[in-house]
């Protein structure tokens, strides 16, 4: 496990490589956007429509709720999920947590803001993704891909979780490297479901960072407990959350503590669009204040803390999940308009 040190001038971050080794590139994929980096290989994206909640094409057994699918596929996936019917008024990316997969936005799917085209993605860190991902020091290159694999730009990306954190990295990092991530990926705003962050290394003692190996398996039972409306036997879901973290595995873990060690470093207060954090004040995977401290260093964002409610909020209060989502998409729309003048009363002054 790698671990903050500091220096008198202070905290020292942590060095990450250039270039980082290709994914296996399976046979069945279907190569739809040009690679984000011309000299670098990058992973096939496969598309999927429905005009309806996705139920992947994957096997599944019986007792395996949506969301902990079981299976093969190519490292990402994404999942188009058209306007029912009136005018499309935005473009929405979903990207899911660590051993989840796509399916766990279904409720959410459900309830979705009007007039938005949705996508979800299923990422290599999905419960039945490529068991290779972890091989690599840095997941975020299939975040990129996830994101360029949507037509016309990603809109408003909705991370999830170990999401969450894999997008303020990608974002930290092209930033970085003097590119601007906002325009090259289309996104317009960000909403941060249950993010991991820490303001300093020196929050990550030693007691807060051994209780989460115990914690991992209790998280994932949670979520089989959710996906499944709680119609599972007990011994059956912890059943089904040992065979999930066995999955994950030890390096997959590895990858997702490495990646909240290295919060401290990143530099939130560069992204230039609105975000709104969503937290679920019972969350037994992280604390709310968290969050609250994300949003604190965010030059233009908003918390909502949603109650009676844990890690897979989206889940849990579909509804009312989808009720701060729309209203952050709304926001939107009301900002892009007022910023063009002929949509201005004469005289009226941008804001």
């Amino acid at each position: 496990m790698s671990s903050a040190t500091g220096t008198a001038a202070g905290p020292v971050p942590p060095v990450l490589p250039d270039t980082l080794p290709a994914p296996r590139v399976r046979p069945e994929a279907v190569a739809t956007t040009a690679p984000p980096e011309p000299t670098t290989a990058t992973a096939p994206v496969r598309q999927t429509t429905a005009t309806a909640p996705v139920r992947s094409a994957r096997p599944r057994t019986a007792v395996v709720p949506r969301g902990f699918a079981t299976g093969t596929g190519p490292p990402v996936e994404l999942h188009r999920h058209p306007v029912a019917g009136g005018p499309v008024t935005g473009r929405m990316l979903l990207l899911h947590g660590l051993g989840n997969s796509a399916t766990v936005w279904d409720a959410f799917l459900a309830h979705r803001p009007a007039g938005q085209e949705l996508w979800t993605a299923d990422l290599p860190w999905r419960g039945a993704g490529d068991g290779g991902w972890h091989r690599a020091p840095d997941a975020t290159r299939w975040l990129a891909e996830a994101l360029d694999g949507v037509p016309g730009g990603a809109g408003t990306v909705v991370a999830h979780s170990f999401s969450a954190l894999q997008t303020l990295a990608l974002l930290d990092r092209e930033l970085d490297a003097g590119r601007d991530p906002f325009d090259r990926y289309g996104i317009e705003g960000l909403v941060l479901v249950s993010p991991f962050y820490r303001r300093t290394a020196e929050e990550f003692d030693w007691d807060s960072m051994t209780r989460y190996p115990a914690e991992f398996e209790r998280i994932m039972e949670e979520g089989i407990r959710v996906h499944s409306g709680g119609r599972l036997d007990p011994e059956i879901q912890l059943s089904m959350a040992r065979r999930v973290c066995d999955r994950i595995g030890p390096y997959g873990w590895l990858r997702f503590v490495d990646s909240y060690l290295r919060t401290p470093w990143l530099r939130p207060g560069r992204i230039r669009v609105p975000v709104a954090v969503v937290c679920g004040a019972r969350d037994i995977a992280v604390d709310p204040a968290e969050g609250r401290d994300l949003t604190a260093d965010l030059p233009d964002a908003y918390i909502r803390v949603l109650t009676d409610c844990g890690h897979f909020l989206m889940t849990e209060r579909p509804e009312e999940f989808s009720s701060v989502v729309g209203d952050f998409v709304t926001s939107l729309s009301s900002r892009a308009r007022s910023q063009r003048p002929g949509d201005r009363a004469p005289g009226e002054t941008a804001p």
